[in-house]
């Protein structure tokens, strides 16, 4: 078993960055994929990124590419999402989970997930 706390949510005005953390605890969590999903209001939960247990592979959506970068530190059992040039469509609950893989982009594979943290961006 493993629990994931996010934190770094916030409100911030169009262009400006957010930091997101996750911290996990429990079974060995440097050995597995993790990543980032978001859920805005009305909407279904999707992909935003991933990064492999060795952070040597990242894979992000399409609609982030070039301004969020995922990060983990291993030591730390924490995964970063930087977030720059933020727009209001953005704005979602943002989900940090881990997979029970060393590689995975697919949503059905994560198998851990966080409470979750709002992040808003006005325009």
């Amino acid at each position: 078993q493993v629990q994931l706390v996010e934190s770094g949510g916030g409100l911030v005005q169009a262009g400006e960055s957010l930091r997101l953390s996750c911290s996990a605890s429990g079974r060995t969590f440097s050995s597995y994929a993790a990543g980032w999903f978001r859920q805005a209001p009305g909407k279904e939960r999707e992909f935003v990124a991933a990064i492999s247990w060795s952070r040597g592979l990242t894979y992000y959506a399409d609609a982030v590419k070039g301004r969020f970068t995922i990060t983990r530190d291993n030591a730390k059992n924490t995964v970063y999402l930087q977030m720059n040039r933020l727009k209001p469509e953005d704005t979602a609950v943002y989900y940090c989970a881990t997979s029970t893989l060393p590689w995975t982009i697919r949503r059905a594979d994560y198998n851990y997930w966080g409470q979750g943290t709002q992040v808003t961006v006005s325009s």
